[in-house]
């Protein structure tokens, strides 16, 4: 089959009417003005949800990841003591009925400070909560409890001894609920120092059984001694055998687009060359900064191989 593509976050197209989902604030603002109107930001995203769900199902769109900032300054209450929580929870139910009609995959990507295996435990904890308040706006979609909706995210740092590193995250990954557990899935990263595909399969998925999601670009800057196919052919391995396998997939601007002072890591606007699925069925969101437009020209210029 064709490589399923997808993209992350902000539609570039609906942006212009200020339809997104990541309306966010300050602390200071959030101090002034409180729960009331972080359940106002937060009612207008999950409204500019629907509409992108529809939006990428009238332009053949399968694959999206949701913004991690749907629900601005979650850290400092529950979502039942929003004013706004039941319309939100009516709202987020028809998103997720949509979703379901239309086949699309949805997932979520929290953020960088997301790190279970810190070694401080206030980050645990506010990690903890956050993949926890992540998996329960997925419940209120009524999304599968799979990583076929996946919360991505990374092991955080080395801190000077991997092997302790992702055995916190194995020992903390346990602190989560149900629901986020059996979501989560594990990306490799784009340092050599950090870790590779080999590295987080034989310390993250042989323990906790969680999947990989092979990132190509990373991969160029972390191979652990494996070729592009043998990494992606590696992390499938860590996938259910009924939930397809799903990567990331951007290229370098530096080396692609001629983006001086940019530093190799840094995603391309565009995707130039073929994705090479290496046999295998897979999805993948794209990363590349032009995000829809980036899938569309990408299906335009008829680069899908299977």
């Amino acid at each position: 089959m064709p490589i399923q593509l997808g993209y992350a976050c902000i539609n570039t197209e609906l942006r212009k009417d200020r339809i997104f989902t990541n309306r966010h604030m300050r602390k200071a603002t959030f101090e002034a003005k409180g729960i009331e109107y972080a359940s106002e930001l937060n009612l207008q995203n999950v409204k500019d949800l629907v509409k992108i769900i529809q939006w990428n199902h009238e332009n053949g769109i399968k694959v999206y990841r949701m913004s991690s900032d749907i629900f601005t300054w979650c850290s400092e209450y529950e979502f039942k003591d929003l004013p706004d929580y039941k319309e939100i929870c009516s709202i987020l139910k028809h998103a997720g009925s949509l979703a379901k009609q239309y086949g699309q995959r949805l997932s979520a990507h929290p953020g960088q400070y997301t790190v279970l295996a810190s070694e401080n435990e206030n980050t645990v904890i506010k990690s903890i909560d956050i993949l926890n308040k992540t998996a329960q706006f997925m419940d209120l979609m009524g999304m599968p409890k799979t990583p076929y909706c996946k919360i991505n995210i990374h092991i955080g740092g080395a801190y000077g001894d991997k092997a302790s590193a992702m055995a916190r995250f194995c020992k903390n990954f346990k602190r989560i609920q149900p629901s986020a557990q059996k979501r989560l899935t594990v990306e490799n990263d784009d340092k050599a120092s950090m870790y590779s595909v080999v590295d987080l399969y034989n310390g993250i998925h042989k323990v906790i059984g969680i999947p990989i999601v092979f990132d190509y670009h990373h991969h160029r800057f972390c191979t652990g001694g494996l070729t592009e196919s043998e990494a992606l052919h590696l992390a499938s391995k860590s996938w259910p055998s009924n939930v397809k396998q799903c990567t990331h997939y951007s290229e370098s601007m530096l080396i692609k687009e001629n983006a001086e002072g940019k530093k190799p890591q840094a995603h391309s606007n565009f995707i130039y060359d073929t994705i090479n699925t290496h046999g295998l069925d897979i999805d993948c969101v794209v990363e590349a900064k032009a995000k829809e437009k980036a899938v569309q020209r990408y299906y335009d210029k008829n680069l899908v191989i299977s």
